[in-house]
């Protein structure tokens, strides 16, 4: 005897329409067995058999659906892109064994040689590199422009443009771009919007209603939330996100079910751990703006902020990232990172435990000092990941790197 839901494998789209991202974080995408579990189950093969060698051939041959080889067909990979795809509002995700991975395979897939990229300089250091590195040796061209500067973009811009490429917030000064208006300005140019949502995840921004044609994560920071795995995805509508999947099934930078089943896991939490990180995050930007060793503060709920009231606009929140410049140079910003005791001193962002780290010379340490000029990174600045600990007790551990400062 059954009864109307046991038959049911999966939760189906239609029953999800409408709902919020903070249900469809917990429940779009899950995949079901025969066993009906209630958690997300998880799929470690490498392959998958047939009933025969017709239906093997039907698979390969596209002629069927169905799993084919964890490369590219995983049931654990697909329930976690079909949730992410959900949350952000996008046709379809497909995901990549990093967050690099997710730009190296969007940039592969889209672009060739001859064509030109618009890239903001506050950027991730390593999406620098390969712009401007590697991208470069394939033939295709990248121009580093101010992310809130629309009249550098403007004049940026060529025949042979074809890619719009923004972070934002920027990584680490959290400046805000006018997603809308790049958005605008691609189309006129027929050429896409990629934007990097690492920081903000689609509880704080979805940059696809804005009018951007692709979202990228680093699925290794917030989704994850507590730094277990590495990974990446891609977000968009189906016309590009086939030709990505094409890459990555060829080229074979792709997601364990491992990691995809631990990142399924961390996005049914997300909302709840992105307010509380936006939360701190605010209220230990204050306080920093309050400290005499304190130059600037970098954060876009701060009314001190120039892109404040835009990030009010486009953002429902303001996130948990916070950078600030101490008065002085390199020894004085070491010495304060190495007078905490508690926050976790690691390059590492999006963790629930607080992690600090000195830009110059970690996540942007391979950038010449002409590109760290250009992208504000001074030897002066610190970048704070806030995570969920007590307010009080990061206050105190921070306090040991002031009081470092005045002996």
């Amino acid at each position: 005897m059954t009864h109307g839901r046991e038959e049911h494998l999966w939760i189906p789209e239609s029953d999800l329409e409408g709902m919020s991202v903070d249900t469809l974080a917990v429940r779009a995408g899950q995949i079901r067995t025969g066993q009906l579990e209630h958690s997300d189950a998880i799929f470690p093969t490498s392959s998958f058999v047939y009933g025969s060698a017709a239906q093997a051939a039907a698979r390969f041959g596209g002629e069927e659906p169905g799993n084919i080889y964890s490369r590219f067909t995983n049931p654990t990979v697909q329930a976690f892109e079909a949730r992410i795809a959900a949350m952000e509002g996008g046709e379809r995700a497909v995901a990549t064994a990093s967050g690099m991975a997710a730009i190296l395979s969007t940039c592969m897939a889209l672009l060739k040689s001859g064509d030109h990229v618009i890239c903001s300089r506050g950027v991730f250091g390593t999406t620098n590199v390969l712009f401007q590195k590697y991208m470069a040796r394939f033939g295709v061209q990248t121009t580093f422009v101010s992310l809130t500067n629309a009249d550098e973009w403007r004049s940026a811009v060529r025949p042979e443009t074809t890619m719009l490429f923004i972070e934002t917030p920027s990584n680490p000064l959290c400046e805000v771009a006018d997603v809308a208006a790049l958005s605008a300005m691609a189309h006129e140019n027929e050429a896409l919007l990629v934007v990097d949502n690492c920081f903000c995840t689609p509880i704080l921004q979805r940059p696809l209603e804005l009018g951007a044609d692709l979202v990228i994560h680093s699925a290794t920071k917030y989704l994850d939330g507590q730094g277990r795995c590495v990974g990446g995805v891609v977000v968009g509508p189906e016309k590009y996100l086939n030709e990505i999947y094409g890459f990555i099934r060829s080229a074979g930078p792709s997601m364990s079910p491992f990691n995809a089943w631990v990142f399924q896991k961390g996005l049914e939490t997300l909302p709840i751990r992105m307010r509380a990180h936006c939360d701190n995050a605010l209220e230990l930007a204050k306080w920093l703006e309050s400290q005499p060793s304190v130059e600037t503060v970098y954060y876009a709920g701060l009314e001190s902020h120039p892109q404040h009231e835009l990030a009010k606009t486009q953002q429902s929140g303001f996130g948990g990232m916070v950078s600030f410049a101490l008065k002085g140079g390199r020894e004085q910003a070491w010495r304060f990172i190495d007078s905490t005791r508690m926050i976790s001193i690691t390059a590492n962002l999006g963790d629930v435990k607080t992690t600090i780290t000195h830009p110059a010379t970690t996540t942007h340490g391979r950038l010449s000092p002409e590109d760290k000029a250009r992208a504000g990174i001074t030897e002066n600045l610190i970048r704070l990941s806030v995570g969920i600990e007590a307010i009080d007790d990061l206050k105190t551990d921070l306090e040991r790197g002031f009081q470092a400062l005045k002996d």
